[in-house]
């Protein structure tokens, strides 16, 4: 790319001066596919719960590359052999990992795509820079994938004490102002080592592991699934689905035509691989198209569209009751004749009132082990090593139900309320 390219410092909020150290990193940051993600925020709608969480999936992308600096010079240190085209592979991988984030993050992935996650497309997006870099992104892709032969790497790209959680847990927390996100990362790196090339963590570790874990489950309740957001994501979801809708009954909405495609076809994963004007048009959406749509949609004809736009924008929140059981059908009935009360015709009514469950597991034994190297030299689960009373608390899958409700309408220009 540029003959011009040289290592560069940014000024981080979390850790201060951090360096982009080689030239193919500094013209990965500087591509277009990866300052898309400066257009995308990292918390979704938190907003409307948290004011301070505006940062994007820049500044987390960036963070975790300079943790992932971190942890290959710690392991270099304790005499692990890794050679410079390793290091420089890891910090592309975890630099790379969230490319293929869509509008608003994780909150639209269940109604652009058709079953599409986010790291597909973003291996999708690294196979089309490898290209355009020559080959040089290989090593970088495989590791991402988990077929390199030095498993370690694909652990601190994607397990569950990567990278990318050490950032997204310091920064979420620093830009909400939840303190609980705070989890030392800095001392979990350094006390990384490898057994028979396998990340573990040294046994002095332990604590700072256990307030990684405790803080990723009040996280969690706190930020990600908070109540406020789960409504704001109900809102968004339910919008863009009255929009497909109304699109595929051949009703005119504007759309910027990459934003139209998505919304009038159901994109797989076969599509993408099948043509590239899927991937093209992916990298022209951001969280700027969506809500220049619900501005404009907020004016348009139709009740349920406008309506839900209206009250996304105005912050006119839908309500919403939390329950560690499925609620009982009687309660959903009653808020369904609440809203049929509003003038609410049945087949609007899903558009209004919405029913899920949120899950939150700070730990899975059964997935990717965190290991905890004993001074015997043995290697032992941290479930196994801890003696933190909530440790098998951590491990547990909570679940939450909800149900959330227009609990007010503006009918015929009146705002009218449930009871």
């Amino acid at each position: 790319m540029s003959a011009f390219n040289k290592k560069k410092i940014l000024n981080d909020p979390v850790y201060g001066f951090i360096t982009i150290p080689t030239d193919l990193l500094f013209d990965l940051v500087e591509h277009p596919y990866f300052q898309r993600l400066r257009r995308i925020k990292q918390l979704g709608l938190s907003e409307y719960v948290y004011p301070g969480a505006l940062h994007t999936r820049f500044h987390h992308a960036l963070g975790a590359m300079h943790l992932m600096g971190q942890a290959t010079h710690t392991l270099q240190s304790k005499g692990h052999h890794l050679s410079e085209d390793e290091c420089e592979a890891a910090q592309v991988a975890i630099l790379l990992h969230d490319i293929g984030h869509g509008p608003f993050s994780h909150v639209l992935e269940c109604c652009l795509l058709d079953n599409v996650h986010h790291e597909r497309i973003s291996l999708l997006f690294m196979h089309d820079l490898n290209r355009q870099f020559n080959g040089r992104l290989t090593m970088a892709i495989s590791m991402f994938e988990g077929t390199y032969e030095r498993p370690f790497f694909h652990q601190l790209i994607s397990s569950q004490l990567d990278m990318d959680r050490m950032d997204y847990l310091n920064r979420d927390g620093y830009y909400t102002g939840v303190a609980e996100g705070a989890i030392g990362a800095e001392r979990i790196i350094k006390m990384l080592d490898l057994v028979d090339d396998q990340l573990v963590v040294e046994a002095k570790g332990i604590l700072s592991v256990e307030n990684f874990l405790n803080a990723r489950r009040l996280m969690y309740w706190q930020v990600y699934l908070h109540k406020t957001s789960i409504c704001c994501e109900s809102m968004l979801i339910q919008i863009l689905r009255r929009a497909r809708f109304l699109i595929r009954q051949g009703e005119p909405v504007f759309a910027p035509p990459a934003f139209l495609l998505f919304l009038r076809e159901s994109v797989t994963l076969d599509a993408f691989l099948g043509s590239s004007i899927y991937l093209e048009a992916f990298n022209q959406l951001d969280d700027y198209d969506i809500w220049g749509c619900i501005k404009q949609w907020a004016l348009h004809d139709d009740f349920v569209l406008s309506t839900l736009c209206r009250m996304l924008l105005d912050r006119r929140l839908f309500k919403i009751m939390l329950s560690t059981e499925p609620f009982a059908v009687e309660l959903v009935q009653e808020l369904e004749n609440q809203l049929r009360q509003l003038g609410l015709p049945d087949d609007e009514l899903s558009y209004f009132l919405v029913e899920g469950q949120a899950t939150n597991a700070a730990y899975l034994p059964s997935g990717d082990r965190i290991n905890i190297k004993l001074k015997s030299g043995n290697v032992i689960d941290i479930a196994d090593a801890s003696d933190l009373s909530n440790i098998r608390v951590l491990t547990n899958i909570v679940r939450r139900h909800y149900v959330c409700w227009a609990k007010e309408l503006t009918v015929d220009h009146r705002i009218v309320k449930s009871q």
